[in-house]
């Protein structure tokens, strides 16, 4: 099942709440910021304890880790780095794409029945949130067909951006 909200994603009672993280995985500025506040220092540890696999990285663009949700009401947070957006012609809807399908499959791997994601790549990450959100809604699409009884949620900051995912979401029905 698929649904659309507009709201704060770190009030959501899911399973999983996905983070629109950095690859250091330490917090940082808008829904990230925003997770990192509401989980608690306990959030902040367990990303330190994230093995790094390069200097700097615990997370590569595209690629999803899983940690407890400590404070907030969601039992997992599951950090995934969404692509800085250039023009679209560098490999960003591939990753922006892949963000989605492995921050699933983790959902999936941990028993998750409900997991919400934010806009990825929408904020600073500068990713255009029409062109975005076709992506998002795709991947969860098709997903859902192999997944019954799995509800992923649409969690939007703007009614701007929720209308533009529900316009969306009427197209892969």
């Amino acid at each position: 099942m698929l649904k659309i909200v507009q709201g704060d994603i770190t009030r959501l009672e899911v399973d999983a709440i996905v983070n629109a993280a950095n690859q250091v995985m330490l917090g940082g500025g808008g829904v990230d910021g925003a997770i990192h506040r509401a989980a608690g220092r306990e959030l902040y540890e367990a990303c330190l304890d994230v093995p790094e696999v390069g200097p700097g990285i615990r997370c590569p663009t595209g690629e999803a880790r899983i940690t407890p949700g400590f404070r907030l009401p969601a039992k997992f947070v599951i950090h995934t780095v969404g692509p800085v957006y250039r023009d679209g012609r560098h490999g960003e809807p591939e990753k922006l794409a892949a963000c989605y399908r492995n921050s699933l499959a983790l959902a999936a791997e941990n028993g998750c029945r409900s997991i919400a994601f934010p806009c990825i790549s929408t904020g600073v990450y500068g990713y255009p949130v029409a062109d975005a959100a076709k992506i998002a809604v795709r991947e969860v699409t098709e997903f859902l067909k192999t997944h019954d009884g799995i509800e992923v949620v649409f969690c939007c900051f703007s009614s701007e951006d929720k209308m533009i995912y529900e316009r969306l979401s009427k197209e892969y029905r």
